[in-house]
């Protein structure tokens, strides 16, 4: 049978169908009701549901659950979000209230961690064993695949490898912690030092580190240090057969891939490292890994 997955974000929540092969065959998306409360959260998921079905002409009872990846913390077998802070949802029994409305068994996830199954399964982490995801975006977001399983954290908190402490009385994170790897490894860290020198995007700095723009570079390879630096950290705990970056820094290809490669393998423990790739599940990845949970 089939499965739907959604994928909700405090822009836009995203869903669709993912066939037997594991693949997405239909997806669509609204806007998040920001502001609006939890009620009319469940309504546009509702909506969007019957809609992405009803334009599809598939039944629904051919789908045989439904996933939902959330940008926050998750008691998966509870069914209950603990902390979104972008969607307003604490404590929140999400799958309870959206299974009512949907009339199908609802099962929770994380969105990295949604994101990480979604590459193990159709993307670069194929085929491992023990693997990471790490998404680099306005935070640092990612997932561990432990013995070929998705692992959700020894106790089901899940895992948070952005506040992983990188410099002991380093720059305040939004978590509270100072020197967390989100400050210095995310896209926001490029923007904020990049502001001082007229580079205010991520995208900027890069582009103007290709051209050769000196401060650019030097921002650049600082934070290419500190992200080797992360990444080495991982390697050296986990000895994970292959990394994969996504996010949008993630599109600088070899630019940063190459010198992040030289980086880590200088701080390396291990006489090799594993493979340090792109993420190629794309921007379904969370609606894919949504609808993968789906047992």
């Amino acid at each position: 049978m089939m499965r739907f997955g959604f994928d909700i974000g405090g822009t836009n929540i995203a869903a669709g169908i993912i066939d037997e092969n594991n693949r997405l065959i239909v997806k669509d998306s609204v806007k998040f009701p920001r502001g609006e409360g939890n009620e009319a959260v469940i309504a546009a998921c509702a909506g969007l549901y019957r809609s992405i079905l009803a334009n599809a002409a598939i039944s629904e009872n051919d789908i045989k659950g439904v996933g939902v990846a959330v940008p926050g913390s998750v008691l998966p077998q509870k069914g209950i979000v603990v902390d979104a802070h972008n969607l307003g949802f604490h404590h929140t029994p999400l799958a309870a209230v959206l299974s009512d409305a949907l009339h199908k068994p609802v099962e929770l996830i994380n969105d990295a961690d949604a994101a990480t199954l979604a590459e193990q399964k159709i993307g670069s982490l194929v085929g491992t064993s023990t693997s990471v995801m790490i998404t680099i975006g306005t935070g640092i977001g990612g997932g561990l695949i432990v013995n070929g399983e998705l692992f959700r954290g020894g106790r089901g908190n899940g895992t948070e490898p952005g506040h992983m402490v990188l410099r002991n009385d380093g720059r305040l994170c939004t978590c509270g912690v100072k020197g967390c790897a989100e400050v210095y490894c995310s896209a926001t860290r490029l923007c904020k030092d990049g502001e001082a020198f007229g580079k205010p995007t991520a995208k900027d700095v890069i582009e103007a580190a290709k051209a050769g723009n000196e401060q650019a570079l030097a921002l650049f390879r600082e934070y290419v240090d500190d992200f080797g630096s992360y990444i080495a950290s991982i390697v050296n705990l986990l000895d994970p057969e292959r990394i994969a970056i996504g996010g949008g820094v993630s599109g600088a290809g070899s630019f940063l891939l190459d010198p992040l490669r030289e980086d880590v393998a200088r701080k390396c423990f291990f006489e090799t490292c594993p493979e340090i790739v792109v993420a190629s599940a794309g921007n379904d990845a969370g609606i894919i890994g949504a609808g993968l949970i789906v047992s």
